[in-house]
């Protein structure tokens, strides 16, 4: 029986982890502030007052998706929470956009053994995505994924949507579209939502390499979900995969390349590039000339 890359098995979904390897939940929590005090909590504070993400007053609602990264992302705002100063309130939700059962019941038992209270809804958009994006459903997947949590969101109450994307999907997203697409642009630390009045999306984890979040999930013993997508799970690899292999390759004959790309993204000079676009309208450099 053949594996796929959600860690499930093609035939029936068997979930491999046992959950007998779990650290204790008290030791879990302990180890966000201790054992990865500087790669991680230090990071995740840093990022919230460097981008100024949460004010107070804020209600913000944390979509878990069930993998490691928002599983992380729900931790860290619960010890914020718990220690910090801030008078914001939280609401953890989580969509279900038509997971195998086994996986749906995967991410409740993580999320009740990690004392997170998620609000799980329904939404059948792997079925509507897989029907009319054919072949390649995961860009539109995404988009309906990111609206129906804005509309949750907002009915619940919330003034903001913290999503789990971290410092490599950043720099990732900066060399997908200069190689990919002849632009240059990355996701942004926070932005204000298009179509839904008095949203912003905010992004904590912006400055956490994923490589210490996978550490404190292998260490804590969580079985996280990856895509769970049963469209996804039939097709291996994808443009976004070719450029962590080409960055990870990079860093032998660069050192910090990774942080180079990220600095490029805080360092650029209007005074030498050819043209740029703001608000959908272009300019050039022969306009300032």
């Amino acid at each position: 029986m053949s594996e796929n890359h959600n860690g499930l098995s093609g035939e029936g979904c068997e979930i491999l982890a046992p959950f007998n390897d779990r650290k204790p939940l008290r030791e879990i929590e302990r180890s966000i502030i201790k054992t990865y005090r500087k790669h991680i909590w230090s990071k995740f504070i840093k990022g919230i007052k460097e981008y100024e993400l949460i004010q107070d007053g804020d209600k913000i609602a944390v979509a878990i998706s069930g993998g490691k990264d928002s599983l992380l992302m729900a931790k860290l705002f619960q010890e914020l929470n718990r220690h910090g100063n801030q008078n914001f309130e939280l609401e953890f939700i989580a969509m279900d956009p038509g997971y195998h059962p086994e996986i749906r019941s995967l991410l409740e038992e993580n999320c009740d053994y990690l004392n997170i209270p998620v609000y799980i809804y329904n939404t059948d958009v792997f079925k509507v995505a897989d029907r009319i994006a054919g072949d390649y459903p995961c860009y539109m997947c995404a988009r309906m994924r990111r609206g129906a949590l804005y509309g949750k969101a907002q009915e619940l109450g919330c003034n903001k949507l913290a999503l789990g994307h971290h410092f490599n999907d950043v720099i990732e997203t900066i060399m997908l579209n200069l190689l990919c697409a002849g632009s240059f642009k990355t996701m942004m630390p926070k932005l204000k939502a298009k179509n839904f009045e008095n949203m912003e999306l905010i992004r904590p984890l912006y400055l956490i390499e994923e490589e210490y979040i996978k550490r404190f999930i292998q260490n804590s013993g969580i079985w996280p979900l990856n895509c769970a997508c049963m469209v996804a799970a039939k097709r291996i690899g994808n443009k976004r995969f070719e450029i962590k292999d080409l960055i990870e390759n990079l860093k032998d004959n660069f050192q910090n390349v990774d942080m180079s790309i990220f600095r490029a993204a805080e360092n650029v000079n209007i005074d030498a590039i050819i043209g740029w676009e703001k608000e959908g309208e272009k300019n050039s450099f022969l306009d300032e000339y």
